[in-house]
Formats: structure tokens, C-alpha cells, sequence
């Protein structure tokens, strides 16, 4: 058994969150909105109140995970916004994850934001991975496509375990 955290546990992330509660493991994951609490614990999830534009909020949450599943391709906001969370917040974060149990990351790399930013992310993601001897995985699957997206984010993470 493992503990995963979803950093943007939307209802993407919920479904993970159910298909990985059901292969035994446990789950953190993160909403900005202390309204989503109850959606997420009823999924199964451990829910913590935290901000992927504040990286200190997340800190706490990294505690005895071995999997960080960022989820955040359709995440909504001004372009300037956007580029910040999957640019230099994004980077903050892998910084914090050096002195964790992490052994791996999942890095949602296809959605709603620019094509441009989520590239520059998973570039970010792969470069931390090599530097630290992570594990990286890539999600690209269309987010539209809630089966074969649920399907290859469980791939993802099995890979990492």
C-alpha cells in the first residue's frame, strides 16, 4: 500500500482517488476550496485545504507520500497565472519534494492550459526527475476523455510503484 497525494483533486481527481482507494492504497488530495472537502473525503481521500500558487500550503500534505500526482492541465486562470503554477510554483514544489518520501510524480501534461506551458512543466518535471533520481511519468491523455484518462493515470502511477 502506498499514499498518493492529487494536487488538484477535481473530479478527475476524485475518480483516481476512488480507483486507487479500491487497490488498497491511500489518498491525499488538494483543493483550494475548503467547499470541496466533503466531495473529496467522500471519494475516499484524505482532503487538505491547500493552493498549488502558494507551494507552502502544500508542504504539510507531502508527509509519508510516495506518489505526487499533479493534476493540474485544466486548471483555470489568467495566462500569466498559468505560466506561474506550471513554471516557477511548479519548480518551488519539486525543490520541496527533495527531502520527502516521494519516490515518483505523475504530472498531468495535456488539458486546457497552453500547449506551451504544459510543456515547459513536463520539461521542468523530467529535468527534477533526473537531477533527484525520481520517477516522472507523463499523463497524456485527453482529459476529455474521463475512461481512458482514469485508465492511464492508474497506468502512471503504477509504473512509479
Amino acid at each position: 500500500m502506498a499514499r498518493c497525494l492529487i494536487i488538484g483533486c477535481g473530479c478527475r481527481g476524485r475518480a483516481l482517488t476512488r480507483a486507487l482507494v479500491e487497490r488498497g492504497h491511500a489518498v491525499r488530495g488538494t483543493t483550494r476550496d475548503a467547499g470541496s472537502i466533503s466531495a473529496i473525503s467522500d471519494a475516499g481521500a484524505e482532503p487538505v485545504v491547500a493552493d498549488p500558487d502558494v507551494v507552502g500550503t502544500l508542504v504539510g500534505a507531502l508527509d509519508h507520500v510516495t506518489v505526487v500526482c499533479i493534476l493540474l492541465g485544466s486548471a483555470t486562470g489568467s495566462r500569466e497565472q498559468l505560466a506561474a503554477l506550471h513554471g516557477p510554483r511548479l519548480e518551488m514544489l519539486l525543490t520541496k519534494l527533495v527531502d520527502t518520501t516521494a519516490r515518483g510524480i505523475v504530472y498531468e501534461a495535456a488539458g486546457t492550459v497552453g500547449p506551451g506551458v504544459l510543456r515547459q512543466g513536463a520539461e521542468r518535471v523530467l529535468s527534477f526527475g533526473e537531477d533527484s533520481l525520481a520517477s516522472t511519468v507523463m499523463l497524456e491523455a485527453d482529459p476529455a476523455d474521463h475512461g481512458a484518462w482514469l485508465e492511464a493515470a492508474l497506468a502512471a502511477v503504477s509504473r512509479i510503484l
